[in-house]
């Protein structure tokens, strides 16, 4: 046979593998992995690089020492329910309803969730060939088909519900409450250490193709248990006037939320050790945070729980200490080390994000309430100038620039200076008549704009 006439057909045989290997590789190398972890009810000071001085936080610190540090970042919610939905689909989650405001109840909500039609971001990076895993808790939707395995993920262990006993995962109405994707699969173990197995396992299985984590721990809502705290819930028990667990002194429930928030510390270096080990790590982003603010005290039952550091109020309240929450983005080698950022953001922005870090298209028709925020985080761009808005019941507040306006009832104005004034207590109401009475309006043309959609 001639040379050439063989190099020719050498050649036409193995370019078209060649090419499609290439394409491949190329096409893999754009596709970024992200790992999402969500605590329950961290408050703003409950760990060591936003200020605690009382919980020992080393591989948290550690994201921040060689990440980025947001000093003013916000859940869309001082509640569970509220920002999971927004994570979900980028939008404000008053769009789907007033039960939104507040978590969903597992009585009066118990077969209803999350609207099926509305996109997910799990849905939207399955489609773009990511495979998605969620472990923790949901808390928008009690059973099927209102579960993650019906809203986009792959893989899903965990909890349905807003509560569940860390070690019998009972929940508040005594149902057990553990489930393998669309089905019941009772564990044994203590619920952070099983969430961080399952995100290992789920790591080193899709090692080899873009993944999408979603690790919403369960700690360190109540009950108030530790890892060496007892058991408390049994089947076929109401907890709802017994739901924190057995606490010894309710003046200082501060020991448990320490051996909590120390648990998901081990939990998150035990996820970054995996990634290390695996090579993955400069091919993730990694983002950690809560869902909304702690509680300091539980109506006058139980108190010195959590620390939201400077801030005022707590859980459920549309001051500062509800919904400003730690949040730390780390990726070695594109996000630079030790620095802080004071940019707005809020949990509806990671869905246009986490779009935009994939390279996929957002549908039109979603009209997205967040915005993309990756060329803050990777580049330190500011942010164009918008409004953030909150509302609980009877309690709303709009962000504008350092303003902050809180109403209360028959529109009630508080008016404080966030520049100066973290702490929320220099009301200025009375000295900004008409600078209110802008934000009164803005607000209320918001909350038209938001009313229910599904």
């Amino acid at each position: 046979m001639n040379k050439n006439y063989l190099r020719i057909v050498i050649f036409t045989i193995f370019l078209p593998i060649f090419l499609l290997t290439s394409c491949k590789e190329n096409k893999n190398e754009k596709k970024y992995n992200i790992v999402f972890i969500m605590v329950d009810d961290l408050g703003y000071g409950d760990i060591g690089c936003y200020g605690s001085k009382i919980n020992k936080t080393p591989n948290i610190d550690r994201l921040a020492e060689n990440g980025i540090l947001f000093t003013d970042y916000h859940t869309n919610g001082p509640m569970c329910s509220p920002t999971r939905a927004s994570l979900m689909t980028g939008m404000y989650q008053y769009r789907f309803g007033k039960k939104f405001e507040r978590a969903i109840s597992g009585k009066t909500d118990y077969d209803d969730g999350l609207p099926q039609a509305v996109t997910t971001i799990a849905e939207l990076l399955k489609k773009a060939g990511y495979v998605t895993g969620m472990f923790g808790k949901w808390h928008l939707g009690y059973h099927p088909p209102y579960l993650p395995s019906d809203q986009g993920f792959d893989e899903f262990v965990g909890l349905a519900a807003g509560d569940g006993d860390h070690f019998t995962h009972i929940d508040r109405w005594g149902r057990k409450d553990w489930w393998l994707n669309d089905k019941k699969k009772m564990e044994t173990g203590y619920s952070t250490h099983l969430l961080t197995d399952h995100s290992i396992a789920f790591i080193k299985k899709h090692k080899n193709e873009p993944f999408f984590l979603y690790l919403p721990y369960l700690n360190i809502h109540f009950p108030w248990q530790g890892p060496n705290d007892p058991p408390h819930r049994v089947a076929g028990h109401d907890y709802t006037y017994d739901k924190w667990g057995i606490i010894s002194d309710k003046n200082n429930v501060s020991p448990h939320i320490k051996a909590m928030v120390e648990a998901v510390d081990r939990g998150v270096g035990k996820i970054v050790k995996t990634l290390t080990e695996l090579d993955l790590l400069e091919n993730t982003l990694l983002i950690f945070t809560s869902d909304n603010g702690g509680y300091t005290h539980y109506a006058n039952s139980h108190f010195n729980i959590s620390s939201n550091g400077p801030l005022r109020g707590q859980k459920t309240e549309i001051w500062e200490g509800g919904h400003r929450v730690p949040f730390i983005a780390y990726w070695p080698g594109k996000i630079k080390g030790g620095v802080k950022s004071d940019a707005m953001i809020m949990t509806m922005d990671m869905f246009p994000t986490f779009a935009n870090l994939v390279g996929v298209d957002i549908p039109k028709n979603l009209n997205l309430d967040g915005i993309n925020v990756l060329p803050q985080i990777i580049e330190g761009k500011p942010l164009n100038e918008r409004s953030l808005f909150w509302k609980i019941d009877d309690e709303r507040a709009i962000r504008k620039g350092k303003w902050k306006l809180c109403m209360f009832g028959n529109n009630d104005a508080e008016l404080y200076d966030l520049s100066v004034d973290i702490g929320e207590t220099n009301d200025i109401a009375k000295e900004n008549p008409q600078l209110v009475k802008q934000l009164m309006e803005e607000y209320y043309r918001w909350q038209q704009d938001v009313t229910a959609e599904y």
